[in-house]
């Protein structure tokens, strides 16, 4: 039973770290993907294997790294390749059993865009790929984020292929791995899925508060809906506690987030004084 109040963020994370399983190799992203990681790692998932496109593999995040270079990272890893390591010896090898990967805009099928706000060469150019195009590519699942309106009809630029134009248009294509393909969305109004047969995306579940006329004015067709809809999963205790000690200002307004840090330094320097 939860006994502390959540934030939406710290939801959200929670949610998108049960994604991840005990044993499971994963890549993350800077950001939500790398919190998850880290809760997941610190309380149902020990065992999983966590590691970053740089090549920092088996790492335990003990603070929430900058890029995804950042030596924070090391502590606790089991090795560290390179980049063309990663993606050989890794993700192609077929090793990589989850990619968590953000999204700037996202079709149906789960095609995404990462590269180009509007049409290339006049768009505003944004995050760009990365290693996303390899990750979606070679991953078994992958496991996607967004926090703006990003769900178009038509992508004006595609930067990562999810399931092309449907049914098994993927898998026929011969260019991924066998039965890859993202498995499921995660944004601040609900939980989405992609249909077996299809390979449509559909709302699983509502976020707490949010109705599903909300979610239909942000999608541009006509969205598909799971009878009945499910729900966010109820965070623990412990998944919320390690969470705002790895990082007090990921979840909370800056408010909270400075009182919280402080509150936690204080902690920090009264057990150093005890242990003396």
């Amino acid at each position: 039973m939860l006994s502390k109040q959540i934030t939406k963020e710290e939801l959200l994370i929670v949610t998108a770290a049960r994604q991840i399983k005990n044993g499971d190799v994963v890549v993350l992203g800077i950001g939500m993907p790398i919190l998850a990681g880290a809760v997941a790692k610190n309380t149902h998932a020990p065992e999983a294997v966590l590691l970053m496109e740089s090549g920092i593999v088996d790492f335990e995040p003990r603070t929430l790294p900058t890029n995804v270079a950042d030596a924070t990272a090391t502590r606790g890893y089991g090795y560290a390749i390179d980049l063309f390591s990663v993606f050989t010896t890794i993700a192609y090898a077929g090793y990589l059993d989850k990619a968590f990967l953000g999204v700037g805009q996202i079709d149906k099928y789960g095609n995404i865009n990462t590269s180009f706000l509007g049409i290339p060469p006049e768009a505003q150019r944004v995050t760009a790929a990365g290693g996303a195009p390899e990750f979606y590519a070679y991953a078994k699942k992958t496991i996607l984020t967004m926090k703006g309106r990003g769900f178009v009809e038509k992508l004006p630029y595609m930067t990562s292929p999810g399931y092309l134009g449907g049914g098994d248009e993927r898998d026929k294509s011969g260019r991924y791995t066998p039965g890859s393909g993202p498995d499921i969305l995660i944004t601040p109004k609900g939980i989405f899925k992609f249909d077996p047969q299809t390979k449509e995306m559909y709302l699983d579940a509502l976020f707490p508060g949010v109705n599903l006329d909300e979610v239909r004015a942000d999608i541009p067709w006509e969205l598909k809906v799971a009878d009945p809809l499910g729900s966010f999963p109820v965070p623990k205790d412990e998944e919320i506690v390690f969470l705002r000690q790895l990082s007090p200002i990921s979840p909370f307004k800056n408010a909270t987030a400075r009182k919280l840090a402080m509150e936690h330094i204080k902690r920090q320097m009264e057990e150093k004084a005890a242990a003396r």
